[in-house]
């Protein structure tokens, strides 16, 4: 549970680092977007490494992988809905069905005996 907690605060962080700049940004020189982004990502990365170590303990790389991808597709579903204002398609709903495939196929016991 603390590792999806701490993926969760990452990939908050994540999203708003390299998408936030569209928003408020899109006005400024590149590299003000840039240095913003890059301090956020700090953050990202403050919560992703504990999270990528604790994580390790109990899951397998492949495990990890798909947990923190699944995380990005809903904090980035959020995102986009409730701070950038866009509305969600189907395509949201079919990729995250495509994840809990990848989600099944990954946990899946795939041991040969």
């Amino acid at each position: 549970m603390k590792t999806v907690l701490l993926l969760i605060l990452s990939n908050v962080f994540m999203t708003f680092a390299w998408y936030g700049h569209l928003k408020n940004l899109q006005s400024k020189p590149l590299i003000v977007a840039i240095l913003a982004s890059w301090g956020i990502a700090f953050f990202e990365y403050c919560f992703q490494v504990p999270a990528n170590r604790i994580g390790a303990q109990t899951f397998s790389l492949g495990e990890l992988k798909i947990i923190q991808e699944i995380i990005t597709m809903v904090i980035f579903a959020l995102f986009v809905y409730f701070y950038m204002g866009q509305k969600l398609s189907l395509n949201y709903l079919y990729a995250a069905l495509c994840m809990v495939a990848a989600a099944y196929f990954i946990f899946k016991d795939t041991a040969v005996s």
